[in-house]
């Protein structure tokens, strides 16, 4: 079944999936966010980490970029003892390092959407590689979700569904 066909009128789904799965996005902590999710995620449902996300938001910094990076291994250690997260050591890990990862992509590129829009459009197996070759714990299915949660990958809405429609008409959409 399509998220498109769960996700309406569901208590933790319906505001993701109406308001942002599939919307673009230039903010460097939205995208930043959106790949420490879907990191999170893997192995686990989204539901789970949609639920934890306040909680997750708020152990991490809300997600800033700067601030993640600078984490020490003591902060990793509260960290992994925050009820609040997915407690695994090297989605952790791998959370800082790509923090570290998105600030070199500033000097590089300009930054994290630089880096995206200059590498756009690229299919999937091409991301992934890209990906791989870039950040900590990426593979397949936390780049296809990770992109298509941001317009780069065609697929996070069934033509039939009325956000497909709010997203085909905004400006500024990748690559168009």
């Amino acid at each position: 079944m399509s998220y498109c066909a769960i996700a309406p009128g569901h208590p933790v789904h319906e505001s993701y999936h109406a308001t942002e799965h599939g919307f673009p996005s230039r903010d460097e902590t939205v995208l930043f966010e959106r790949l420490c999710l879907e990191i999170f995620q893997a192995g686990l449902s989204w539901e789970i980490v949609l639920k934890r996300r306040a909680g997750m938001r708020e152990a991490l910094a809300g997600f800033e970029v700067d601030r993640v990076a600078a984490f020490t291994d003591a902060d990793q250690a509260r960290l992994l003892a925050d009820p609040r997260i997915v407690r695994n050591r090297l989605k952790v890990t791998a959370i800082v390092g790509n923090a570290r990862r998105v600030q070199a992509l500033r000097d590089s590129h300009g930054g994290f959407a630089a880096w995206l829009d200059a590498h756009h459009p690229l299919d999937k197996p091409a991301w992934v590689k890209l990906f791989k070759k870039t950040f900590l714990f990426t593979g397949g299915e936390i780049v296809g979700e990770f992109l298509m949660s941001l317009d780069y990958l065609p697929g996070a809405h069934a033509p039939d569904c009325p956000v497909f429609k709010t997203i085909a008409a905004l400006p500024g959409r990748p690559g168009r």
